[in-house]
């Protein structure tokens, strides 16, 4: 079981990598991954940052939380892209003819996706800085704020993962991934504060995890406004531990869904 499970990761590795070397192979991908961000960060601080009014802090610090959780999230449809293109090319035959972990393929995938949002992170905290963003809270709360987006945005890949697998076409994913993606981070807290939704909106937004995955980052930014209220919802009361259970349902859920289903995939080719 332990040699399976050794030869599953050595596996997985190697798919991880001739994933990433896509980056430097396929310009397109790299200018995707340091456009966008930059894009996103200057388009709501100079567009919206002047309209919107934040009591206490500023608009620029505000939304560099939602934009970070925004952008990894969007990055977690790379999974979901690539299996789709890879099932319909083929490449997924080749796979299944190699001597390999019938699961390493989509693990690899998965564990690829981690370094775009790195890439992506890097160029938006840079970005973020340039105008006007700062770090209050220590250094140390600054990494975990990092590595809780980060596990937030593998744990959905592995949704995306699913979806890539069960569609026929790239082109499909694209569109299924905004249909799922656009509600999760605009019903929520990423661009204003969810005390200004209406009602039933307001509800969904406070037990979004994308919520509570940017109220998270945001406190350990230190970028949470003087004065702000304190949340009335447990999620945002406990933003971190709430994306935590959300990440590890996720996991535990779409994982064995995705392998299972790649594995029919495969034996179907």
């Amino acid at each position: 079981m332990i040699k399976q499970i050794r030869l599953a990761f050595a596996d997985g590795s190697v798919i991880a990598k001739r994933n990433v070397i896509k980056i430097v192979r396929v310009p397109e991908v790299l200018v995707f991954v340091l456009i966008s961000p930059i894009m996103f960060v200057g388009l709501f601080a100079f567009v919206f940052g002047g309209s919107i009014d934040i009591p206490g802090g500023s608009y620029r610090e505000f939304l560099m939380g939602g934009i970070f959780a925004q952008t990894v999230i969007f990055g977690a449809t790379f999974t979901g892209a690539g299996l789709a293109d890879d099932m319909q090319k083929g490449i997924i035959n080749r796979f299944r003819s190699l001597p390999m972990s019938q699961s390493a393929v989509v693990f690899g995938r998965t564990a690829s996706d981690v370094v775009y949002n790195v890439l992506s992170l890097i160029i938006m905290a840079l970005t973020g800085l340039l105008v006007g963003w700062r770090i209050h809270n220590g250094v140390i709360n600054a990494v975990f704020a990092f590595a809780l987006l980060l596990f937030f945005a593998y744990a959905f890949s592995w949704i995306m993962a699913l979806v890539g697998l069960s569609v026929p076409s790239v082109e499909v994913i694209n569109n299924a991934s905004f249909i799922v993606i656009f509600p999760l981070t605009f019903i929520a807290n990423t661009f204003v504060p969810s005390d200004n939704l209406p009602g039933p909106l307001k509800t969904f937004a406070e037990w979004n995890p994308v919520s509570s995955l940017t109220q998270a980052v945001r406190e350990l930014f230190g970028n949470i406004p003087l004065g702000t209220p304190e949340p009335t919802a447990w999620p945002l009361q406990n933003p971190v531990i709430y994306t935590l259970i959300w990440s590890a349902i996720i996991l535990a859920i779409f994982v064995p869904l995705s392998v299972r289903r790649y594995r029919r995939a495969a034996a179907k080719s």
